[in-house]
């Protein structure tokens, strides 16, 4: 059974791909496939809904799948254009799916294939595991689509379940992304959550209460509501709401936050982060991201986030968070993740785990980086790979921890342990700390890859010389 299963999930995966590989041809970017899918899908599982349970619609009469399903030509496309208008303006569950809902595919008989595909199988009868299953291999295929852009919500699925095997979230406790993407975290921690008890009050309180997602990207919470939905998680009122995490203070502490904030600057547009619960101001968006999980967390909450380097090293506002974290939180775990996990090329980033309210006594250290090498077409990172880091992490009992790292008999030992006076110690607080001896870095590079890195590096330079320019011109004025 488990076997036919799987092979049906493969099978209608590979259909929905194939379709997506067709319009691709025609100018429909993946992103917008998988967007419409998404706004179909939900109202063609709606009608099941209704027809074969018998339960009312939650789609005003008129624009339900029935009433395009009868349609072709123009009056399909203007059919589709008005429903999408009309349920963005819903409440609830609804409204959220159809955030900012926009019609992108304009040829009726590319649109009428879409349906078409949806109303060969019965959605709603599939177990949510199969349906969330097909639809995350959608949206994993759409993440490594570099011309889309998809990548930037999506993290690597292997790192997301290390992450949640070591911070144990517990059936009962309320988990947290205030930059959910695609909802990976929340999925994963759901599935870690949900067979920890059966009871109904647990239970119910998993499905409707315990996880709570923001994006400010309309497409994005579109996607994650209906893969949330999808899993049978938020089906009355979605888990997920659109907004800019960074503009105001948490309404409500949490007890675990996973996360992987945006990289970067903040978007043209956004409005300017000045928070009196922030501990500094700063136009640093990691910053600013690790500052608002600190102030989100109940006393006794633990985060596990991935920052870029920067925030382990920058002076004045880095070094201001840092000691703050030492200080009022207990950063007991970094672990350092090795380039060519991420859809950005070249991206140095770390996970940072941290518990509120105790202060740091000392900081434990992985390093899978030094001397690791994985890419997303040839090596990409899998679960096993961290298993090393899984079991020194020793989420069991942490005061059982061992270090690997021996300066005499292992000096490459990649798990390693520094006090807290030793940290205090040096330079701006940095916690950007390496002691496994590097090879040459690009000896195992592809040509792509090296040339990446030259690009990289030369983008930096210029843009350093286009602001020493301005700084300059400032200057003679």
């Amino acid at each position: 059974m488990a076997k036919e299963t799987l092979q049906r999930e493969q099978t209608l995966s590979q259909k929905v791909w194939q379709l997506a590989t067709v319009l691709a041809g025609q100018g429909i970017g993946f992103t917008d496939y998988i967007t419409q899918l998404t706004y179909l899908l939900f109202l063609k599982m709606d009608d099941e809904n209704t027809e074969t349970f018998g339960e009312e619609s939650a789609i005003p009469e008129g624009f339900r799948w029935k009433d395009l399903l009868a349609l072709d030509g123009l009056a399909l496309i203007k059919q589709y254009e008005d429903t999408l208008n009309i349920l963005q303006k819903e409440d609830n569950l609804i409204g959220t799916i159809y955030t900012k809902a926009q019609n992108k595919i304009d040829k009726p008989v590319y649109l009428k294939k879409v349906i078409t595909l949806i109303d060969e199988e019965k959605w709603l009868v599939m177990d949510g595991d199969v349906k969330g299953a097909i639809y995350e291999s959608i949206l994993e295929k759409n993440g490594q689509d570099k011309k889309s852009g998809a990548g930037q919500y999506f993290t690597p699925r292997s790192l997301i379940q290390a992450m949640v095997d070591v911070t144990r979230p517990k059936i009962g406790e309320t988990i947290c992304d205030p930059a959910c993407g695609t909802g990976g975290f929340l999925l994963a921690a759901y599935d870690y959550m949900k067979n920890q008890s059966q009871d109904k009050e647990k239970q119910d309180f998993l499905r409707n209460e315990a996880l709570s997602g923001v994006d400010n990207t309309a497409l994005v919470v579109t996607l994650a509501s209906m893969n949330l939905y999808l899993h049978g998680i938020g089906t009355n009122r979605s888990p997920i709401v659109c907004r800019d995490s960074l503009e105001k203070a948490p309404e409500n502490l949490v007890d675990v936050i996973l996360a992987n904030p945006p990289f970067g600057t903040r978007p043209a547009g956004s409005v300017e982060i000045s928070r009196d619960d922030f501990y500094v101001d700063t136009k640093n968006n990691q910053l600013n991201f690790l500052q608002h999980i600190m102030v989100s967390l109940k006393q006794g909450g633990r985060a596990a986030v991935v920052l870029p380097d920067n925030v382990l090293f920058e002076g004045n506002a880095g070094e201001t968070v840092r000691k703050e974290l030492l200080k009022n939180f207990n950063l007991h775990t970094i672990l350092r993740l090795p380039t060519g996990i991420f859809y950005a090329q070249g991206v140095k980033a770390n996970v940072l785990f941290f518990t509120k309210g105790i202060p740091t006594k000392e900081i434990w250290y992985f390093d899978y980086r030094t001397g690791v090498k994985h890419t997303l077409a040839t090596n990409p990172m899998q679960r096993h790979h961290l298993d090393e880091f899984v079991e020194c992490y020793c989420a069991d009992d942490m005061g059982k921890r061992k270090e690997t790292y021996d300066a005499e008999t292992n000096p490459n030992g990649r798990w390693r342990k520094f006090t807290l006076k030793e940290i205090m110690a040096r330079d701006k607080t940095s916690l950007d700390i390496c002691w496994i001896k590097q090879g040459d870095e690009t000896e195992d590079m592809s040509l792509a890859e090296l040339l990446t890195t030259i690009q990289e590096k030369s983008n930096k330079i210029a843009d350093a010389v286009t602001k020493l320019q301005e700084l300059l011109r400032g200057i003679d004025g």
